[in-house]
C-alpha cells in the first residue's frame, strides 16, 4: 500500500455529497435560551437586509434561510485573502419546547437577528377529587 493512500480518507459518497452542500450554503449559528415564558433565538447575520431573510416554524421545526449580499464583484485576481461568507445560508431547528407560532416575534437590530417565541405550556394539573364527588358531578 503507498504511504498516500494510507493516510487519504477512504472515499465516501455520502460525504462527498455533504461537502458539496455545505459549500453551496453557508452554515448559521445560533443561541437558543429560554427566559421567564419566551423561547429566545438569536443569530448573528451582519450584512443581511431583513428583506432577504425567510424565518418559518412548522410543527416544532424552525427554518431559518436567507442571503448575504456582497454588494460588489470583486474578480478572483483582485483577492489577497476572504473569509466572510457571502451567498445562500440556512439552518432548522428542532425547538426544545412547544411554542405558539402565531405569536411569534421576529427582529433584526445591528447585524443580530432574535427570535421570541412564547412557549406554550403543554401540561396541565389534573384536580384530584374523591371517587363519589366525580360521580355527581
Amino acid at each position: 500500500m503507498a504511504l498516500a493512500s494510507f493516510f487519504s480518507p477512504p472515499q465516501d459518497p455520502v460525504a462527498d455529497q455533504w461537502q458539496e452542500l455545505s459549500e453551496q450554503e453557508g452554515e448559521l449559528g445560533v443561541d437558543i435560551f429560554r427566559h421567564g415564558d419566551t423561547l429566545f433565538i438569536r443569530s448573528t447575520l451582519a450584512g443581511v437586509e431583513p428583506e432577504d431573510l425567510d424565518v418559518s416554524i412548522d410543527g416544532d421545526l424552525l427554518t431559518i434561510r436567507g442571503v448575504r449580499k456582497m454588494g460588489h464583484d470583486v474578480h478572483d485576481e483582485d483577492w489577497f485573502h476572504q473569509e466572510c461568507y457571502w451567498g445562500p445560508f440556512s439552518r432548522s431547528i428542532v425547538l426544545p419546547l412547544d411554542v405558539y407560532q402565531e405569536r411569534a416575534e421576529a427582529s433584526l437590530h445591528q447585524g443580530v437577528l432574535t427570535l421570541r417565541l412564547p412557549i406554550r405550556m403543554s401540561h396541565r394539573r389534573l384536580e384530584i377529587r374523591p371517587m363519589d364527588q366525580m360521580i355527581r358531578s
